[in-house]
């Protein structure tokens, strides 16, 4: 491979990690809040309101059941709107996030399902107020499973960028059509899908290792 190939693929390692980490956390922003509404508010939650839980999880269902490309196209208007572009890595960010908000949303509400019941009955048998039972209690107690989910969520946020690239995105996905697929150059489709895999693998096994070593701290506190 050149030189200038190589440049790109520097270029698009940054720029799928810019993406990524970025749209996951804008995701985030907009998912954990959406997630925690939909578990205070089931049947078994702090705050029942079946109308408003079977609502969210009808728009979050819809959101989650588009496939990437077609959502990355239909919001192209949006993206326009809020990044000034449909193309390039920056305006690949807003489909992303509005892609992965879904489901970040549905990963919170089962981390927070997950808690012990008995956590939140002390809370409120002190009468703790609900947002403070939800950020000094619910929260804490789910970070360790918070945490693993947000690996998913990226991982799943890098494969999206990805598939960004087909459409203009930036990105590794990009380098691995424009100089590979197009170009009939086997490696630097091999080396693009490398370093995805890389990038996946880092953040796995860092995550995963925050989460148990918050677990570990949260059993021995007890």
């Amino acid at each position: 491979m050149t030189d200038l190939i190589w440049q790109e693929i520097g270029k698009g390692l940054w720029d799928t990690l810019y993406v990524s980490v970025l749209s996951t956390l804008l995701a985030y922003a907009v998912g954990l809040p959406l997630g925690v509404v939909l578990a205070i508010t089931d049947k078994n939650g702090l705050k029942k309101n079946l109308i408003v839980n079977k609502t969210l999880g009808i728009i979050i269902n819809i959101l989650r059941s588009v496939p990437f490309l077609i959502l990355f196209v239909l919001v192209i208007p949006f993206t326009r709107l809020v990044a000034g572009t449909s193309i390039g890595a920056t305006a690949s960010i807003v489909p992303l996030t509005i892609a992965a908000a879904p489901f970040i949303a549905r990963l919170t509400e089962t981390s927070l399902k997950e808690v012990d019941g008995g956590v939140i009955e002390a809370a409120l048998a002190c009468g703790t107020p609900t947002a403070k039972i939800i950020y000094k209690a619910v929260i804490p107690e789910a970070l360790p499973s918070l945490l693993s989910n947000s690996v998913i969520a990226f991982v799943t946020v890098v494969g999206y960028s990805a598939m960004a690239g087909f459409c203009g995105g930036g990105g590794l996905g990009q380098i691995a059509i424009k100089y590979g697929y197009y170009n009939n150059n086997q490696t630097v489709m091999f080396v693009s899908v490398a370093v995805i895999v890389v990038i996946v693998q880092l953040f796995q096994e860092g995550g995963l290792w925050l989460a148990r070593f918050k677990d570990k701290r949260r059993k021995n506190s007890k």
